[in-house]
């Protein structure tokens, strides 16, 4: 894979290995695995290095069963259980060995992702009893809430367990994947041109972010150069996303505080930003534009998007004074869902979630991509770790958006928009973006037809929803919805 390091490890090498990237200063990202041959099962480790632009990755043949790392590097337990729901793959001393992706009653003839499992064949689902968490200890007056899965409105399908005394959240437990759409096993023979498509519908919200990783994990299989012109307008589309989502996340965390009048004018922000999406590019959530080697067409930005831009933020720095001098709405977010540092590093917090509990991450100037690197966005930290101070990350880095595409638009060179980008048969390529909700990974391996074969798509939702429970055990009911609301998840980009 173009810009990692890449080191072949043995199984019983796992352990110490990640034991010293961790005394390193070091992190793990993700786990995946993939085929690179018919029953040649292949770990892939993802880990970032102290001090490094680029990724370490691991190697590791996947005999019948694997360490597990999760007692190491706790993020890496929902990993681990994806590949075991879908690949087979068991790992020894799993502290959580419990299916993830793959609820109770679904009876698969093989794992989905077994080279022979039929691909027009459905999962296979009966009726059985819901497994739940038990309780150790005196049971007699706690109460057992099961929510959802179908809720309110048009929120996204999830069941949540609460176990609770009175307004008391003793345990929490989210039941997420009903509506699992297994989009990496979509992307498996597609010409590497035809993905971007489906990767900008895996996250309606997302779809810059994941468009544009998946088109540099593609651009990086074919040693691909994109042009300069296309590099900068990447980043005005993908802070026009930014800007948009954050806008709507203002709306809804006044709608958890009951604060109407302010929900009201986020969503009114949020409709100008997705206005002025259309007028750039003719897409609300801007897609149809990105393309593997650059854009699909070019752009003409100013010196108009300036001009808006400039007014947007003078009616959101307006909002947000009124958000921070309301005493009702500032009670309910300051000390709501606390997540410490530690707990945000272990555990794999990213984004917005984790520079609110002072955790110094950002892809965008850690391993700058498309035109970071020569526009260096400035990163907003606090260290409170509380619904509050994720509003306050979210509130910075909406006036930082703004520059940073006025700063695009004037640094904006001429030239072409795309290049050729061809992925030679059995190439490989590993790329990333800082999502408005933290970093996604997408890991793409090309197969000897020069077909897709194999992508690995690594969310921030599914990082941050392995987070959230943390800030919710011993917390109250009342104040559930606003710090689920703070967090700024979504199910479909967890889900997949």
């Amino acid at each position: 894979m173009t810009a990692t390091h890449q080191r072949s490890l043995r199984p019983a090498d796992l352990q110490d290995a990640a034991a010293g990237l961790l005394a390193s200063g070091g992190r793990m990202q993700m786990v995946y695995a993939w085929y690179r041959e018919p029953r040649r099962l292949e770990l892939r480790y993802v880990a970032s290095v102290p001090d490094q632009a680029t990724f370490a990755v691991w190697r590791c043949e996947a005999s019948e069963a694997v360490p597990s790392l999760a007692n190491i590097c706790p993020l890496l337990s929902w990993y681990e259980r994806e590949i075991t729901d879908l690949f087979g793959l068991r790992f020894v001393d799993h502290p959580q060995p419990q299916r993830l992706v793959l609820h109770e009653g679904v009876k698969p003839p093989c794992p989905p992702f077994d080279p022979d499992y039929p691909a027009d064949l459905p999962l296979r689902v009966e009726t059985t009893t819901q497994a739940i968490p038990e309780l150790a200890g005196d049971e007699a007056d706690v109460q057992l809430l099961p929510f959802g899965p179908v809720r309110a409105d048009v929120v996204e399908s999830a069941e949540f367990l609460f176990y609770y005394l009175g307004e008391a959240i003793l345990h929490y437990h989210p039941r997420l994947f009903f509506k699992h759409r297994g989009m990496e096993r979509r992307f498996e023979g597609l010409e590497p041109e035809r993905g971007v498509v489906l990767a900008e519908r895996v996250s309606g919200v997302g779809s810059v972010a994941h468009a544009l990783a998946y088109c540099q994990a593609v651009e990086a299989a074919a040693h691909c150069t994109v042009p300069p012109r296309a590099r900068f307008l990447r980043v005005v589309l993908a802070e026009m996303e930014r800007l948009y989502n954050h806008l709507h996340y203002f709306g809804h965390l006044c709608h958890t505080t009951t604060l109407k009048v302010g929900e009201a004018e986020g969503k009114l922000l949020e409709e100008r930003a997705k206005q002025l999406n259309t007028r750039l590019t003719g897409s609300r959530f801007l897609r149809s534009v990105l393309a593997a080697g650059g854009l699909r067409r070019d752009l003409l930005p100013k010196p108009w998007l300036a001009a808006e831009l400039d007014a947007l933020g003078e009616q959101f720095n307006a909002y947000a004074r009124h958000m921070e001098n309301t005493a009702s709405h500032l009670d309910r977010l300051i000390t709501t869902g606390k997540l410490d540092r530690r707990l945000a590093f272990d555990q794999g917090a990213t984004g917005p979630v984790e520079r609110a509990s002072g955790v110094d991450r950002d892809l965008r100037c850690d391993h700058p991509y498309a035109a970071y690197g020569d526009l260096r966005p400035a990163i907003a930290l606090r260290d409170a770790g509380d619904a509050h101070a994720r509003a306050q990350v979210r509130m910075a880095e909406v006036n930082a958006s703004i520059g940073l595409i006025k700063r695009a638009i004037d640094s904006l060179p001429d030239g072409p928009v795309r290049a050729d980008c061809t992925a030679a048969p059995g190439s490989e390529g590993l790329s990333w973006a800082e999502t408005p909700r933290g970093s996604l990974f997408y890991a793409v391996h090309v197969g000897g037809d020069g077909k897709l074969a194999r992508v690995k798509i690594k969310s921030p939702s599914f990082s941050n929803w392995r987070v959230f429970p943390f800030t919710v055990h011993d917390s109250n009911m009342m104040d559930y919805a606003i710090n689920e609301a703070s967090f700024g998840l979504t199910i479909a980009g967890c889900d997949r």
